[in-house]
């Protein structure tokens, strides 16, 4: 405004009139004067809106604000957020929250509603805070891009970068996205903005830039280039990264693939890390030595600092394709880097992950390199929230060694645009509403379970809060699965073409196997499956079932992401590069405020001694908090805006091995992790202090962790044997959430857990922990076996016999409490996860017997690496059941309602008497198929050497763990 001198004038002479008639003002108040600029922008569809307003205050302080302006058309505000919003006729206001209505002189603050239009959807042309016309409500200025893109040639596998340059004349950058044949790579919030795109096949290329200022507007930079087939000699180097200690060099070979007609002059340029040098700088590949090549030595300087770096050599010759080559230096100054060899197989094995197929063309972490391989996922080429959170922790531990937490931000960015619902695709969340009860039955063959609106369900002491806090009804948590190359076809809400989609598999109880699940949309508008899509498979309802979205929250992989949050905030505190990962840290806040959903009672009953689905009252307040990470929590609404129903679900099923008393640790003791709900520190206070009982409780005669408990017996409140022990009134189950297997045979879940316990007891000295570990490692060494030659054997499957003792405090011995180890393998994934469990108690122990244990695994592990990864032959005799059909008398095999029948979006027929592959009839094209085929036919069960992300990550971070804890080795 232009104006402000003249305003406060008028001001100081009102003040004194109301003094003078003996009316008393604030001071505050009497002597600010207001001025302001708004920036309003909307992101439209069919009839619908969403809009970002940054109100920015340009003149004196401001404690409190109310913005008013009106509508030009038929607009209606349906929700809003950071903001309380009302609207009478075309006139809307909004009045500032308890957190965002101080606003400095130069400050903004962000709010936003969600409209509904029709016709044309024009934008107020004037806007007012606390009561002055603002300035700068003028339509905002677009940000300006440009993308550059080197001359080339490019031969395949060619890397290609990319640079872009972005600027906003009336704001800031917010991000810039990088694009590639239509299709997002990468997301970059900070200048420079660039992408390496790695190892691209022949071939026509489109890539596009496109930057996002503060106002949601966009501008875009295109550049196309082509990768012509590799027919000719093509560059070649050996190794294609390479770690450098400093004060040392490394040797990389530079040939050819074939032979040339004549000399072929190479010059090797640097860029990055200036201590790395090259030796060199060029080269001539003749028709003598071509084969052979030349050798580079790449040197790391000697300095005094604490963090290693990367630098990409880049070898060109004309006529050839460029090629990179990264060269990573290695600290050798403790305290502080701490690196030694374990780092560098740290920073070896991270090469691997982020250029051996494990990320999709969007840049989302697959379940496995490999498309073949059925567990939880049913197809490789998914993903899950746990891989999202693995890929999180990953990247802070690269941030630790290499002071770059670009790749931590970049990480947490995709993981929000892409498995953590937006808006669109939770539109209705803020709709009040509340479950209707459906028992879980013990069997697929007892679906569809009917609704039951007359048993009572409790309050859900939560909505409220966050609604309040966040100005929002959307849940800040990850969906657990995404079919991330849309192989199913089901695209976003019925599309058929989104990719990646949300999904989901397993609706019906504890015997459900994965083989037996019929893969669904997670919003399912009736587009494929039958009459009434997937819904009525799993879910009787009798107002039939209703077009609805809905999402299933893994809480242990939230959990995951903010541990992993919590060491890069503490890592870059080291650095001082605090402000590299603030913005970052606070969404791991939001996450965890969102995550105490675990904490609850499925539909919000009371907990401890509750039977009988009628007659177990429903909670108030925090009444039907277990205070542990449940095995899930869910939410989901109409697909209509108008039907004005939303629901939210805890679960009563706890599982030990979902817990995470470090993360509960970090959101109540680390300031920039608080989460900012009034009752959210108090909660996670319980909820440490609970989880770590839950250990106790559950600790067997021998050390072993058993299963865990469940406030809703058989999943409908049912009354439990007779004797059945419990904690704080909820019933030992040893294998809680499903039976085929059972939850609790897998070691895995031993060492996922407990690494989380030996974290807590390394940064905080806590008793309870330490007791816990002190018995659970010798059990686990004592069935652990490591021999010459990469050899070794870690515990696979287990056996439960017996039952805990009812739960008092202090806890009592569990004498008739006993775990058998059964089976024993080589899963690289679970050796890495039990190593690191291992060596965060020995270092804050000193026990040697743990540190030697968990280097002897990390050795024998590293002589499994290959070009992928790590990994170890597994041999899968599950796969008969590719082709089970459904029989009553096993109970095993795909189940359907009789008379039910649908078809998958590729027009494979779901109905009784069909398999798991005949309504995934793609995989019959998989390259891996033959074997599977061969087994079905009487052959030898098939062998896979299998790279799932989230196992080749955890043996990357258990390489960076034992660097970094013992540096001297």
């Amino acid at each position: 405004m232009k104006l402000i001198a003249r305003r406060r004038r008028v001001a100081i002479l009102a003040t004194g009139v109301l003094a003078a008639l003996g009316v008393v003002v604030a001071p505050g108040a009497a002597q600010a004067a207001p001025a302001c600029d708004v920036v309003y922008a909307t992101n439209d569809w069919n009839n619908g809106f969403s809009a970002s307003v940054t109100i920015r205050n340009t003149g004196d302080p401001v404690n409190g604000w109310t913005l008013r302006f009106a509508f030009p058309g038929n607009q209606r505000v349906t929700q809003g957020w950071s903001a309380n919003w009302t609207q009478s006729g075309n006139q809307v206001t909004a009045t500032s929250m308890s957190w965002n209505g101080n606003l400095a002189t130069g400050a903004s603050t962000n709010i936003g509603f969600n409209g509904s239009f029709s016709g044309t959807n024009a934008k107020p042309t004037s806007f007012s805070v606390n009561g002055v016309t603002c300035g700068g409500t003028s339509t905002p200025q677009p940000p300006t891009v440009s993308l550059s893109v080197p001359a080339g040639p490019f031969v395949a596998p060619a890397d290609v970068p990319l640079t872009a340059t972005a600027s906003d004349p009336d704001g800031t950058i917010a991000r810039v996205e990088f694009y590639r044949n239509g299709l997002l790579v990468n997301t970059d919030t900070t200048a420079p903005y660039s992408y390496l795109l790695e190892d691209q096949p022949a071939g026509s290329y489109t890539v596009q830039a496109r930057a996002y200022d503060n106002a949601n507007l966009t501008a875009t930079a295109e550049r196309a280039f082509t990768v012509t087939p590799g027919s000719g000699p093509v560059l070649v180097a050996t190794p294609t990264s390479v770690n450098v200690t400093e004060g040392s060099t490394a040797s990389v070979n530079l040939r050819l693939s074939a032979a040339p007609s004549g000399n072929v002059p190479v010059t090797i340029a640097r860029t990055g890390d200036t201590d790395v040098t090259v030796t060199p700088a060029s080269a001539t590949l003749t028709t003598a030595n071509w084969n052979t090549g030349v050798n580079l030595a790449v040197a790391a300087a000697e300095d005094t600092d604490t963090a290693g770096g990367t630098a990409t050599l880049t070898a060109s010759a004309t006529g050839y394709a460029p090629l990179s080559i990264v060269a990573t230096e290695i600290d050798n100054d403790t305290p502080g880097g701490g690196d030694n060899i374990y780092t560098a197989r740290f920073l070896e094995q991270y090469g691997k992950i982020k250029n051996s197929g494990y990320f999709s063309p969007e840049g989302v972490p697959y379940h496995s390199i490999e498309t073949l391989i059925v567990e939880a996922p049913d197809h490789g080429h998914e993903t899950t929230s746990e891989a999202f959170s693995f890929w999180i922790w990953l990247e802070a531990q690269y941030g630790r060694a290499t002071q770059n937490w670009a790749p931590f931000n970049n990480a947490w960015t995709v993981m929000e645009r892409y498995i953590i619902p937006s808006h669109n695709d939770q539109a209705t969340a803020g709709v009040a509403g509340t479950p209707q009860y459906a028992a879980e039955y013990n069997l697929p063959s007892q679906y569809p379970s009917q609704l039951q609106p007359s048993v009572p369900v409790g309050t859900d002491p939560l909505r409220n809060e966050l609604q309040s806090t966040y100005g929002t009804g959307d849940i800040y948590g990850m969906h657990w699965l995404l079919d991330v190359d849309n192989t199913y076809g089901f695209g976003r809400c019925g599309d058929g073409t989104t990719r990646p989609a949300y999904i989901n598999t397993f609706q019906r109880g504890p015997q459900e196997s994965v083989w037996e699940t019929v893969p669904q949309p997670s919003c399912d508008t009736f587009a494929h499956g039958g009459p009434n899509g997937y819904l009525d498979i799993s879910i009787g309802d009798p107002n039939s079932p209703a077009k609805q979205w809905k999402y299933t929250n893994a809480p242990d992989a939230d959990a995951r992401a903010i541990q992993a949050a919590y060491w890069a905030l503490t890592w870059a505190k080291e650095q001082g590069k605090q402000a590299d990962v603030a913005a970052t840290v606070t969404k791991a806040a939001k996450m965890g405020d969102y995550l105490r959903y675990a904490m609850f009672d499925k539909y919000f009953k009371k907990i401890g001694n509750c039977v009988g689905a009628s007659t177990c009252p429903a909670g108030t307040g925090k009444d039907s908090a277990h205070y542990l990470l449940s095995w899930y929590y869910a939410w989901g609404g109409a697909t209509d805006p108008a039907a004005g129903w939303s629901w939210r679900i805890g679960s009563s099923h706890n599982h030990f091995g979902y817990q995470n008393p470090f993360t509960a640790w970090a959101l109540t003791n680390v300031p920039e992790l608080r989460p900012r709900s009034a009752t959210a520190v108090a909660d996670w206070t319980n909820s440490m202090n609970r989880q770590l009982e839950f250990y106790q409780w559950l600790q067997s005669s021998e050390g072993g962790i058993a299963g865990g408990a469940t406030n809703s017996w058989n999943g409908s409140y049912a009354q439990p044997p007779s004797g059945t022990p419990t904690f704080y009134g909820m019933f030992y189950d040893d294998h809680p959430v499903y039976e085929d297997p059972g939850s609790n045979q897998w070691f895995g879940m031993q060492v996922w857990s407990l690494q989380r316990v030996a974290e807590l007891y390394y940064v905080t000295g806590n008793e309870k922990a330490k007791a816990i570990l002190d018995k659970w490692v010798p059990w686990a060494i004592a069935n652990t076996t490591i021999g010459t030659g990469g050899n070794f054997q870690i515990p696979s499957d287990m056996r439960w016999t017996g039952a805990p003792n009812t739960w008092t405090n202090p806890p009592t011995t569990n004498n008739n409490l006993h775990v058998e180890v059964i089976s024993h393998g080589t899963d690289v994934g679970v050796g890495a996860a039990y190593a690191r469990t291992l060596m965060w108690y020995a270092a804050k122990s000193g026990n040697a017997a743990a540190k030697n244990t968990a280097k002897g695994l990390l050795d024998a592990m590293y002589a499994h690496a290959e070009p992928k990864g790590i990994s170890t032959t597994e041999t899968r005799a599950d796969y008969q059941r590719f082709d089970d059909v459904y029989n009553a008398s096993t109970g095993q095999g795909l189940y359907l309602p009789p008379n039910w029948s649908g078809e998958m979006p590729n027009g494979d027929a779901i109905a009784p008497g069909k398999s798991f592959v005949d309504i995934r009839s793609f995989y019959r094209d998989d390259p891996d198929w033959p074997k599977v085929q061969a087994y079905l036919d009487g052959g030898a069960a098939p062998s896979f050497n299998y790279h799932r992300f989230w196992a080749q990550s955890d043996i990357a971070m258990a390489f960076a763990d034992f660097g970094n804890l013992f540096p001297n080795g």
